[in-house]
């Protein structure tokens, strides 16, 4: 029964791995900005899923959400940040 879910975990682990390459090789910040965000979300994803392999759910769905709002929070807030930082120039 956890098989799947476990396949399911590794897959998005690996699927982490390809915006981290844009991470550290990014042509602009707002690429590196954007890729961290990305990582962060599939990360919640990644928590979500433990959370069917473990059978506690009811607490990884918590962890997660919470995860995913700080991650949203921090992308929109350093993305304002940079954008303040040029001039509000794109």
């Amino acid at each position: 029964m956890d098989v799947p879910f476990i396949a399911v975990a590794v897959f998005v682990a690996v699927l982490i791995l390809l915006p981290l390459y844009r991470v550290l090789a990014g042509p602009t910040l707002f690429d590196r900005v954007i890729a961290a965000g990305l990582i962060g979300t599939k990360g919640a994803v990644l928590l979500a899923i433990l959370g069917f392999v473990y059978g506690r759910i009811d607490m990884f769905i918590d962890l997660a959400l919470v995860y995913a709002v700080l991650n949203f929070i921090g992308t929109i807030a350093t993305g304002k940040y940079l954008e303040k930082r040029r001039g509000g120039k794109l």
